[in-house]
């Protein structure tokens, strides 16, 4: 089953700039894979939110929040996707979760259909102090 592993978390000022990286593994078999990939944050006792999407295709979305501020990237060939975060602030403070989204497409010899895996990962802890 293909799983994703996050890293890069940490404890910065307001200000500085971390990378969290999101490595995707495991492939049953699949030949071929699309990815469609998000981050996500989350802070105790609020609902996960949306940060940053990419594509396949390299088409990326971001949350109003995070525009201007932060960067998400892609490398194919390491099954690897970042997200660069410059300028943080103490809101930014959250557990951050890469998903591969359910529009991803992975292909056998026999067939293409949507990953079989697990397709939340632990989590990175970012904090942010003023």
């Amino acid at each position: 089953q293909v799983h994703v592993v996050e890293s890069g978390g940490g404890s910065v000022q307001a200000g500085g700039s971390l990378r969290l990286s999101c490595v995707v593994s495991g492939y049953p078999g699949y030949t071929n894979c699309r990815y469609d990939m998000s981050w996500y944050r989350q802070v105790p006792g609020k609902e996960r939110e949306f940060v940053s999407r990419i594509d396949s295709d390299g088409s990326a979305r971001y949350v109003d929040s995070v525009k201007g501020r932060f960067t998400i990237s892609q490398d194919n060939a390491k099954n690897t996707v970042y997200l660069q975060m410059n300028s943080l602030k103490p809101e930014d403070t959250a557990m951050y979760f890469c998903k591969i989204e359910e529009s991803s497409v992975c292909c056998s010899l026999s067939s293409c259909g949507p990953p079989d895996g697990n397709y939340w990962g632990q989590g990175t802890q970012v904090t942010v102090s003023s």
